[in-house]
């Protein structure tokens, strides 16, 4: 007898279930073609309660309604999950717990994950589909831990959109040296600490810890070069500073970025680079995966997160005010907007999760 569609999809335990990150994965996973979320996870504080009992207060964050069939399951403590009853996992938890966590994980199957605790390691890619599917079978290289599965993190949600932004200029002219200065979103630092409403309102807090240096190590990363027999990622060596801001926005991150390219370009070169740009073949069919990338407006007003932030479903970036930079060499400049809760986050790495199963390592 043929199987249906629910029994031929892969089971999928989802860790961190209760936080914002953790929400949007719900979302994401609600009746999707290959993956069934068949089990939510939290702190021991949850651990018992119903999914929607937990969250009934408040807690929910999402403008759609719980769904039904999660809303029912209950809260597992994440310490006593067994990652042989789940084929795949879900990681949305603060970098300390995953240093933990997902080890244990992957000794036998795939974790896709939102934290930062493994993004630096040279056996780890750093995973955004449509710029560098192809560094996905570095993975294998993590059989030497002992893991029969993995651990794939998604990058940094600011880094996300900058380098889908940059990518095309890379592609096509070369890039020599970037500089950027993110707007980002209060939904970026979670529901708890987060930062303080009285903080964020009639306010601009120039200082986010650690995010600067994670921005600039991540995109090199991300747009370095590897090749199957290599041990790790050679990092690309663009020249990239950040200066990282929190401003009163809910979602959606807003970058200014001033480029120097490889060689001089004229803006509508520039211009059909971004909007041309379809990123790797691989990537292009996902179910997550967007009509295109990148969005590239022509309003002098553009983008702007309330505007753009949720254009193709939160999984493209924006790019508007392009401009001449006259400081840089072959300088060109622009603002973009994405989505830092959904490509940034959630979705970004169910759409991780969808390559791996696309390219066979589910």
């Amino acid at each position: 007898m043929a199987l249906t569609t629910t029994m031929a999809k892969l089971r999928a335990v989802l860790f961190g279930a209760t936080g914002l990150a953790g929400q949007q994965f719900v979302s994401a996973l609600k009746a999707h073609p290959f993956f069934e979320l068949a089990a939510v996870a939290a702190s021991p504080r949850n651990a018992g309660r119903r999914y929607g009992e937990a969250l009934a207060e408040g807690g929910w964050f999402l403008a759609e309604p719980i769904p039904e069939a999660v809303a029912s399951l209950p809260l597992l403590e994440a310490a006593k999950v067994e990652a042989s009853d789940f084929e795949l996992a879900f990681s949305a938890v603060e970098a300390d717990v995953a240093r933990e966590l997902e080890p244990r994980l992957a000794r036998l199957i795939p974790v896709f994950s939102t934290a930062s605790a493994f993004r630096y390691d040279a056996d780890v890619p750093l995973l955004l589909p449509p710029v560098n599917a192809s560094h996905l079978p570095l993975v294998r290289v993590q059989r030497a831990r002992g893991f029969a599965g993995y651990v794939a993190p998604i990058p940094n949600c600011t880094a996300t959109g900058l380098v889908v932004a940059l990518a095309p200029l890379v592609e096509r002219f070369g890039v020599q040296a970037v500089l950027m200065t993110s707007l980002q979103a209060v939904s970026g630092a979670g529901r708890s600490p987060g930062v303080a409403a009285l903080d964020v309102l009639d306010n601009v807090i120039p200082f986010i810890p650690k995010e600067e240096g994670k921005v600039e190590a991540e995109a090199r990363k991300i747009l370095g070069r590897w090749a199957s027999g290599q041990p790790s990622v050679d990092a690309h060596p663009m020249r990239l500073s950040a200066t990282c801001t929190r401003v009163a926005v809910l979602e959606g991150h807003t970058e200014t970025v001033s480029v120097s390219l490889g060689r001089q370009a004229s803006l509508e070169e520039v211009r059909a680079a971004m909007r041309d740009w379809r990123g790797e073949a691989a990537a292009r069919d996902l179910p997550s995966s967007p009509p295109r990338w990148i969005e590239v407006l022509d309003a002098v007003d553009r983008p702007q997160p309330r505007l753009d932030r949720e254009t193709h479903g939160g999984m493209a970036t924006s790019v508007g005010r392009l401009r001449e930079d006259a400081v840089l060499p072959n300088g060109v400049k622009f603002v973009l907007v994405s989505h830092n809760t959904k490509l940034g986050a959630a979705k970004g790495a169910v759409l991780v999760a969808e390559l791996a199963k696309s390219q066979g390592f589910l």
